[in-house]
């Protein structure tokens, strides 16, 4: 959804409060989509704060599935997304300005705010680093792949504990012959 920022820039520096839908389908990162299963309409408010900077504040829920970081069980996570930020408008920036705000105002090109990518931005930045379905989480065999919260494997465990391995190398060097 594009907001037109024209009464803000405007010698009247009219402020906008709109309720807008959150058009996102799908949220991507690094090439994974992950789906996006509720969404509220997102409220963006933008007023002029002087010397050609803005105030951009607004709020927006929404529950994205990520995958569990041990087994890989859809997780939903809820995003409470509350921002304000105080950014420049672009319009008379010089090229130097606009390099220097790039990576934390490309929601904003010329007399238009683009919602979603802002809430994109602002999903992004409170992305969490690992999500477990439970504290308790066992994972998956690295073998065969099952799922060991839902029951043990048939594999055998051939791995050896990597702090015995100090202990294995004594027993080699001084196997006798």
């Amino acid at each position: 959804m594009i907001l037109d920022l024209s009464g803000v820039l405007s010698e009247q520096h009219t402020p906008v409060d709109e309720t807008v839908p959150c058009t996102m389908e799908k949220f991507m990162v690094d090439g994974t989509a992950y789906q996006i299963l509720s969404k509220s309409d997102a409220r963006v408010m933008v007023e002029h704060v002087g010397e050609e900077r803005l105030k951009v504040a607004g709020t927006c829920r929404l529950v994205i599935e990520i995958p569990c970081g041990r087994c890989l069980k859809p997780v939903p996570v809820e995003f409470g997304l509350e921002f304000e930020r105080e950014v420049g408008s672009q319009v008379s920036e010089t090229v130097s300005d606009k390099a220097d705000e790039l990576d934390e105002n490309n929601y904003i090109d010329g007399y238009h705010l683009d919602v979603d990518r802002l809430l994109y931005n602002e999903i992004l930045v409170g992305w969490p680093m690992r999500v477990l379905c439970s504290e308790s989480c066992k994972g998956i065999c690295n073998v065969c792949g099952q799922n060991l919260n839902e029951g043990a494997c048939s594999c055998e465990d051939t791995r050896l504990d990597p702090r015995m391995s100090v202990i294995r190398d004594v027993f080699k060097n001084f196997k006798e012959v």
